[in-house]
């Protein structure tokens, strides 16, 4: 089985004030799907406030991440499933209860992880 990446950026997600609540009850109770079905690895979003640190092979530590890159934030969800097919039902699932698309990517595999 392969591990999938599904995730979407913050600017991504555009609720309506109201609808929140609802998006949050949809978005965990898929998570806890997830989970009961043995598929759920990780999910969790960046914390914005926190601001990226690059750390170097030395240990020298500089705030801020790649300068060249684009931030990184939004919403991620890890779940290990059977196939390309399977991810993209649940990240349909994701999706609905996220009111926004979702980017699928799927990790190579590492015999050593």
């Amino acid at each position: 089985m392969a591990k999938y990446l599904i995730s979407f950026p913050s600017a991504a997600m555009v609720v309506a004030d109201d609808d929140w609540e609802a998006v949050v009850r949809d978005s965990h109770a898929v998570i806890e799907e997830a989970k009961a079905a043995g598929v759920y690895v990780f999910g969790g979003g960046i914390d914005e406030g926190v601001p990226p640190r690059l750390v170097s092979a030395a240990g020298a530590v500089a705030e801020g991440g790649y300068p060249w890159a684009p931030a990184l934030n939004g919403g991620f969800t890890v779940l290990e499933l059977p196939s390309q097919d399977a991810a993209i039902a649940w990240a349909a699932r994701i999706a609905r209860a996220c009111r926004c698309d979702q980017e699928l990517r799927v990790f190579g595999y590492d015999p050593q992880s």
